[in-house]
């Protein structure tokens, strides 16, 4: 009777730590949005017409990558800014493709609300070297140098099937909560393109 007692009592100690750590795993950073993910639908057509308004709750504050000097960073960081996060790689072609149009569009709006944000994927050693230099090749003076080296990043968004290829595009609220997804690369320099982050710069 006493070592039955003992198990139950272990067993409910064990749900309890169980499902307390599984609402931890399944916090939501962020209220569902969509009103927010529809202004970016609305906005996102033309040459944008691939980008989906999300807002399903998904928060990124704690999403950890590096500076080009190897510090490390999260998007806690850019608390405020709206963000344009774009994960590319120096060996991928359609995201060498992409790169003008971002640099442009860094050009024209990054300010102290909004940000392009790229964050590069090149792995193993050398890979921040190899990615400092395609940059410094293309000239693109408007776009900083941020990796995500240990590849964590990017591996929650596969997990949770935001992204599947390169490039990928997350658009950030102000708070870290995602609102709108691309996937492959996008004339963001075009008028469609400055369509979608003003209405973004608006939430």
């Amino acid at each position: 009777m006493v070592f039955a007692a003992l198990v139950v009592a272990a067993l409910a100690i064990a749900i309890t730590f169980w499902v307390g750590n599984a609402g931890l795993l399944k916090a939501v950073e962020c209220a569902p949005q969509p009103a927010a993910a529809k202004s970016i639908d609305d906005a996102a057509n033309g040459q944008l017409a691939a980008l989906n308004g999300t807002g399903t709750g998904r928060g990124y504050s704690a999403m950890a990558f590096s500076d080009a000097t190897g510090k490390p960073v999260t998007l806690k960081d850019f608390a405020g800014k709206a963000l344009l996060i774009n994960f590319w790689a120096s060996w991928c072609i359609p995201c060498r493709a992409e790169m003008p149009a971002l640099d442009t569009l860094a050009a024209q709006q990054n300010s102290d609300s909004f940000m392009v944000l790229p964050i590069n994927l090149d792995l193993g050693a050398g890979g921040l070297d190899r990615a400092k230099a395609f940059l410094a090749q293309g000239g693109w003076k408007n776009l900083p140098l941020y990796a995500d080296s240990s590849f964590e990043a990017f591996k929650r968004l596969q997990v949770e099937a935001v992204a599947t290829g390169l490039p990928s595009t997350l658009l950030i609220d102000k708070k870290g909560c995602e609102i709108g997804v691309l996937q492959g690369p996008a004339a963001w320099d075009s008028p469609q393109g400055t369509k979608v982050i003003e209405a973004l710069k608006a939430l």
